[in-house]
């Protein structure tokens, strides 16, 4: 049997709507916190482009997983819940295979086997375990939400370096100078390992600088001065 811990703890503050949108953004972000996705991370970033299809079909993949978890979150027996949860994704991930096959052939073809390959992602399980079978379907959409665009904007940052120096350009337009020479290993899989190093050195860099400032501001914050009492003056 499974053992959680309740969503919200007695005595605890719950977490505001705007909590559970932006927690995916930053503070769990599934690339570059809970380093989750890995495999379209390095494949299929070498183009904006790319990135930016893969990391919205996984956005409403989970999105409408977390939704349908959440509905029937009472009703799912706890001894198939795992393969419960992978029948919806799965199901959900045919749809957008689907769908985008239907509506852009060309961006279908260029992710090729990756789409499919969302339903192995662990980012999508993982958040029907920890947050959508416990939580409303309210919650559940918004946490869908963010950690889909969470998810979209690592791989979009990723792409981005890969994109600028492999071809010298940003979703097809020129960035670079005509002199630029671009750098080929960008546009192969060792290049998405070199990106993603780049931009996690960013990200620790950033993460490192905002802990100093904190730490800063509250060295330099003033001491409270405690205020005399005042004394009676007899008449």
């Amino acid at each position: 049997m499974r053992c959680h811990a309740m969503p919200d703890i007695p005595g605890r503050r719950k977490p505001t709507a705007g909590e559970d949108f932006v927690r995916g953004l930053w503070k769990e972000n599934p690339t570059f916190v809970q380093m989750l996705g890995m495999c379209p991370t390095m494949a299929i970033t070498n183009t904006v482009v790319n990135a930016i299809a893969m990391g919205l079909a996984t956005l409403v993949v989970l999105l409408g997983s977390n939704v349908f978890v959440s509905m029937f979150r009472k009703r799912i027996p706890n001894e198939v819940r795992i393969s419960t949860y992978i029948l919806i994704i799965a199901t959900f991930v045919q749809i957008v295979d689907i769908g985008t096959e239907a509506m852009v052939p060309e961006t279908h073809r260029a992710l090729g086997a990756f789409i499919p390959l969302i339903v192995a992602n662990c980012l999508l399980l993982g958040r029907q375990e920890a947050f959508s079978s416990l939580n409303t379907v309210w919650r559940s959409a918004l946490d869908g939400v963010g950690m889909g665009l969470g998810f979209t904007l690592g791989l979009v940052t990723v792409g981005t370096v890969r994109e600028i120096l492999g071809n010298g350009t940003w979703l097809g337009l020129r960035v670079m100078p005509a002199a630029f020479e671009p750098w080929a290993i960008m546009n192969m899989p060792p290049g998405g390992f070199f990106a993603f190093g780049l931009v996690l050195l960013g990200f620790a860099w950033f993460k490192d600088r905002q802990k100093r400032q904190s730490a800063m501001r509250e060295a330099l914050a003033p001491l409270p001065v405690a205020r005399p009492a005042l004394q009676e003056v007899g008449a």
